[in-house]
């Protein structure tokens, strides 16, 4: 126990160094270095959380197991509020001609739809969401560097279909920010209002004998809940939503995607597989992606923090177990990965990015995601009910 947490503290120590060297940047230095200090702070939240959006799902939809789809709820909840108040700080009045700075606010297409669908299916196959792939990298699982992997190709592969789906599919799409329709206040509390009904319906499915995985035991001391033991849903729905709100009021909205992204366009488009011009892609907000020149990026950073901050709270609980995955392992994960990377692509984003973050700013993107994803999860499962696992 007191070996994990000296080489924790060490993790973390060393990441306070490289935000502290960032810092010193000349013009970026400041955004990169609070992006280290936040995806550092995210990893952590992740790891102790378990907030895997594909394993909460699962939990509910085979075990009607509620508190991950709580800790989401939570989340999704206290980030509308906080979103919505930042936007009212910089755009009072949420007009017809704007939208919010670099917010995950896209066009509801049947890409958008599909796309989130084939996401879901990804999770299914590689038994994690992209971002539980990070942050299972910090835990030691190394087949999940496969999934990653994976989602490059699929991203390329994206960006290849991408000039297609948006002529037919995406182009003449509606962009519907809610807040534009409804204001801030009418925004907030349909979301809101939403979200509780969603979980009053889960309550309602849920069975409440079925106890979360790594519960806490009502005799642990605080330092065994904070370290070892699984956190509260509310305790990690509103981390994950506090770490939103400051990344969208300082950096940028939350994502994971748009680093991997960039070097999947990059590869691609170096190798001479992609056309010149990708159409309207560049003028969504977002999970961005770029022909890469910069050797830093804000997200970049975000996700290496992420793992360093992961990997940080794993030792501490003693829970970093580095494993080799199987030749069975290895190819589901990359195929799974590749299906996300194309989803994601398409999608404009991810669990993370789309929906987190999209639903958070009132975009009914993010709603749409949420929905479709979920059923290719259930699909996934209906289909394969045996239960997949990160390596």
């Amino acid at each position: 126990m007191r070996a994990g947490l000296t080489a924790a503290a060490g993790v973390l120590a060393a990441v306070l160094l490289w935000a502290g060297w960032l810092s010193g940047l000349p013009e970026v230095g400041r955004a990169l270095s609070l992006s280290a200090l936040l995806g550092a702070a995210f990893g952590v939240v992740l790891q102790r959380s378990r907030f895997c959006f594909y394993c909460i799902a699962r939990d509910f939809i085979q075990r009607r197991e509620a508190s991950g789809l709580y800790a989401v709820l939570i989340a999704l909840a206290a980030g509308t509020l906080g979103y919505h108040a930042v936007f009212g700080a910089f755009l009072p009045v949420p007009g017809a001609d704007r939208l919010p700075p670099g917010a995950h606010i896209g066009p509801v297409s049947v890409a958008l739809a599909v796309g989130a669908f084939v996401f879901g299916l990804g999770m299914r196959i590689s038994g994690s969401c992209i971002s539980a792939h990070f942050y299972r990298i910090g835990e030691g699982a190394s087949g999940s560097s496969f999934a990653l992997l994976g989602a490059a190709v699929g991203f390329a592969l994206g960006f290849a279909s991408w000039n297609t789906l948006y002529l037919s599919l995406i182009q003449q799409a509606p962009v519907i920010w809610l807040p534009r329709h409804l204001g801030y206040g009418g925004s907030a509390l349909l979301q809101c209002a939403a979200l509780a009904a969603l979980a009053w319906g889960v309550a309602r499915l849920s069975r409440p004998d079925v106890a979360a995985r790594d519960a806490g035991d009502a005799t642990a001391d605080a330092w065994q809940v904070a370290l070892r033991l699984r956190w509260p849903a509310a305790a990690g729905g509103l981390a994950v939503a506090f770490i939103a709100v400051i990344a969208y009021l300082r950096v940028a909205p939350l994502g994971v995607t748009a680093e991997l992204g960039s070097l999947a366009r990059t590869a691609a488009f170096d190798a001479g597989w992609l056309p010149a011009r990708l159409a309207g892609l560049d003028g969504f907000a977002g999970c961005a992606t770029v022909v890469k020149q910069a050797l830093l990026s804000n997200n970049g950073v975000f996700v290496l923090s992420l793992v360093a901050g992961a990997w940080a709270a794993a030792l501490a609980a003693g829970a970093f177990k580095p494993r080799l995955p199987s030749a069975a392992q290895i190819g589901r994960n990359f195929a799974g990965g590749v299906l996300m990377g194309w989803g994601g692509m398409t999608a404009l984003g991810c669990t993370v990015g789309t929906l987190l973050s999209g639903v958070m700013a009132g975009a009914l993107s993010g709603w749409v995601f949420g929905a479709c994803c979920y059923a290719g999860i259930w699909a996934g499962l209906k289909l394969a009910p045996g239960r997949a696992a990160a390596a």
